[in-house]
């Protein structure tokens, strides 16, 4: 009863309160009730979703935004995935990143997105259900995954052709895949030299045939700061003082700014659906011979050129033990770095774009010349450090102070 009294003494209280008065002139609508919530005009959204046939649709952009796209991208602990990851995040999207290795492999990818958005997911890509696992929630599916020497437990087949066939495969049971892009090379072919390139042409043509709406891209050679051309070019010459060119560095190579082909990748993502079910031929604006770019190199880390041209035949001599004793012994052989047996094999014919594919510019991209930033990481090689000696590109003459 008491309670009861005092109850009824604060109602009276408050409704002949001023500051209550106050507050209903300048907020008529009453604080309970169904006038609040989800009904009302207030907590509707205005934004319309636009294009049906894109798929980013939603969020204004930047890395707490939500894009609508959650991806799951195999082989994003590689030297492209950090880039693609990056690029994703940026977006606003949710980047699903399976790994097999170490649990600290993916570290690095992590502080690439908000909190929740970069999620690393053990799996194993010999076990289907584990695939299906990471690839439950998503609706785009990235395959980056690609190796340039075989090992005792992967072959050429089963990691660039096998796993991507497997993943095609899943991404089309699944139902719910919008996009799915295989990251390929340049120079792929049936008829190629190279075991990993036939390999590669062997993937794109399972995975066009499973998942026909399957986007197809084919990077040359990718530079960039973590790449395994020029870094171990210079290593080498550092270490040895000169730098072997197989079968004299005349061969013709395309190089690439790994940064293009994260933005080749993204641009395919946000279009229309224009680039679904076709091949694009990733070369950047130069097209370089293996000596040239060995040039380039030695100018960035401010050395005197000294090369051993080696032949073919001697090449494959000195690459060959390491192939022969692969599967012969008992314990893991190293990897390869400058004497790779297949990439010698590969560097038998010239890997250039060609003539009627498609290319940067069907993406709106335009690539970076090698010459200048995408190149400046070689600096940390100089023996004086970055501001050591000049080059004639960088020298100034007296005219101009």
């Amino acid at each position: 009863m008491m309670q009861t009294t005092w109850r009824r003494s604060g109602q009276r209280f408050l409704e002949q309160s001023p500051a209550l008065a106050t507050f209903k002139s300048i907020y008529p609508l009453s604080c309970s009730g169904a006038e609040f919530g989800i009904d009302h005009p207030r907590y509707v959204s205005t934004i319309s979703a636009k294009g049906t046939g894109h798929l980013v649709r939603k969020g204004t952009g930047g890395r707490s935004s939500v894009s609508g796209i959650v991806a799951t991208v195999f082989g994003a602990t590689g030297f492209l995935g950090r880039y693609v990851v990056q690029q994703l995040a940026k977006l606003g999207s949710q980047v699903l990143v399976p790994f097999r290795g170490s649990e600290d492999s993916q570290r690095h990818l992590k502080l690439m997105g908000d909190l929740g958005q970069i999620v690393p997911m053990k799996y194993n890509p010999r076990d289907e259900s584990s695939i299906k696992a990471v690839m439950a929630k998503s609706n785009v599916v990235l395959n980056l995954i690609g190796r340039e020497y075989e090992t005792r437990n992967y072959s050429f087949e089963e990691v660039n052709h096998a796993m991507a066939e497997q993943l095609a495969v899943i991404a089309k049971e699944h139902g719910g895949i919008m996009r799915f892009i295989q990251v390929s090379c340049l120079g792929a072919s049936p008829s190629s030299p190279s075991r990993m390139l036939r390999a590669k042409a062997a993937a794109e043509e399972s995975v066009l045939r499973e998942f026909p709406e399957a986007t197809i891209m084919k990077p040359g050679v990718m530079i960039g700061t973590e790449d395994r051309i020029l870094n171990r070019w210079a290593q080498f010459a550092k270490k040895w003082s000169f730098l072997p060119l197989i079968g004299g560095g005349s061969t013709k190579i395309q190089p690439v700014y790994v940064v293009d082909v994260a933005a080749a990748i993204m641009a395919s993502l946000k279009d229309d659906g224009t680039s679904m079910g076709k091949v694009y031929e990733l070369g950047g604006p130069e097209v370089f011979t293996v000596h040239q770019l060995a040039e380039l190199m030695y100018d960035m880390i401010r050395e005197w050129p000294h090369y051993v041209k080696v032949p073919f035949p001697i090449a494959r001599a000195l690459a060959s033990p390491r192939e022969f004793l692969l599967k012969k012994v008992p314990f893991p052989l190293p990897n390869p770095d400058t004497f790779n047996l297949d990439q010698i094999n590969s560097l038998t014919v010239d890997t250039v774009v060609s003539e009627n594919a498609l290319t940067f510019s069907d993406l709106g991209i335009v690539p970076h010349k090698l010459k200048g930033y995408p190149v400046e990481f070689l600096m940390c090689y100089r023996k004086g450090g970055p501001a050591f000696g000049s080059t004639i590109s960088e020298r100034v003459t007296g005219s101009e102070f």
